[in-house]
């Protein structure tokens, strides 16, 4: 009755059918892997954000790497803003999702190393992105920063390329190793987002804390991945049987078909 299923069709159809079993379950379980780094990765920032400030020297250090766990976490620095060697991180988004820069200056500590700080968000403007823009200035003379303490931006890690050859001052990725060639000095590991002192006319934008709270769809993901899997053998079952019945039928039809007579001599 199921002779049909060592058909080249059915055969093909089986090893298909058995291939994707296995393959629905591993990304089911893939979805199942971020949500779970995604939930780790929530409690990080929460636990961080709810940490008081910590000296930024605790937690990083020239060629230093931003550990996972200190992510987000508030620190502070005592120095100076140095204005002069100031970049702008190009094709950043606002809020509202407005494209313009991110305005980097190099923060001088008491010992002479390096803290970078990404002081927020400017529009473009006019000119777009092809000259360096007008920057509001920050605090003069010796300050305290608090902000939250960055990992270094790579190209593995964001996905944006660091295109070479930008205009003057401009950069596309924040990354200690590369500002501490470019300014010659001892460039802490990572960055960090100002927070306070808050900038005068609210210019630049200060960059908003992480969204937590969300844990994205992948939860859902991982079950529909795990259904289609069940649903492919259920599947299978269910075209062989009416594969099987369809030519039972036919069999059938064929022999209630009577045989015609004979024609006369």
């Amino acid at each position: 009755m199921y002779r049909f299923l060592l058909s080249r069709q059915w055969v093909i159809l089986t090893l298909v059918a058995l291939a994707l079993i296995p393959t629905m379950v591993e990304l089911g379980f893939w979805q199942l892997h971020r949500h779970e780094h995604k939930v780790a990765l929530n409690k990080v920032i929460a636990d961080s954000l709810a940490s008081k400030p910590v000296p930024a020297e605790s937690l990083t250090a020239p060629g230093a790497e931003v550990k996972d766990a200190d992510l987000y976490r508030p620190v502070t620095a005592r120095g100076r803003f140095d204005t002069g060697h100031e970049v702008v991180v190009r094709r950043r988004t606002n809020a509202d999702d407005q494209v313009g820069f991110h305005v980097l200056t190099p923060f001088v500590l008491t010992d002479g190393k390096v803290l970078l700080v990404n002081r927020g968000w400017i529009p473009a403007g006019d000119l777009g992105e092809t000259t360096f823009p007008k920057i509001p200035a920050p605090p003069r003379g010796e300050v305290t920063v608090t902000g939250r303490l960055m990992a270094d931006q790579t190209t593995a890690e964001s996905g944006i390329k660091n295109v070479q050859d930008l205009p003057d001052r401009q950069i596309m990725l924040i990354n200690s190793e590369l500002e501490a060639k470019r300014l010659g000095k001892q460039v802490l590991g990572g960055y960090v987002e100002l927070t306070e002192p808050r900038p005068r006319g609210d210019t630049p934008q200060l960059i908003p804390a992480p969204d937590h709270d969300d844990i994205g769809p992948h939860m859902a993901y991982a079950v529909q991945w795990w259904l289609f899997a069940g649903a492919v053998p259920v599947g299978w079952v269910v075209l062989a049987r009416r594969e099987a019945r369809d030519r039972a039928q036919a069999r059938e039809r064929d022999d209630e078909t009577p045989e015609p007579e004979p024609a006369p001599v």
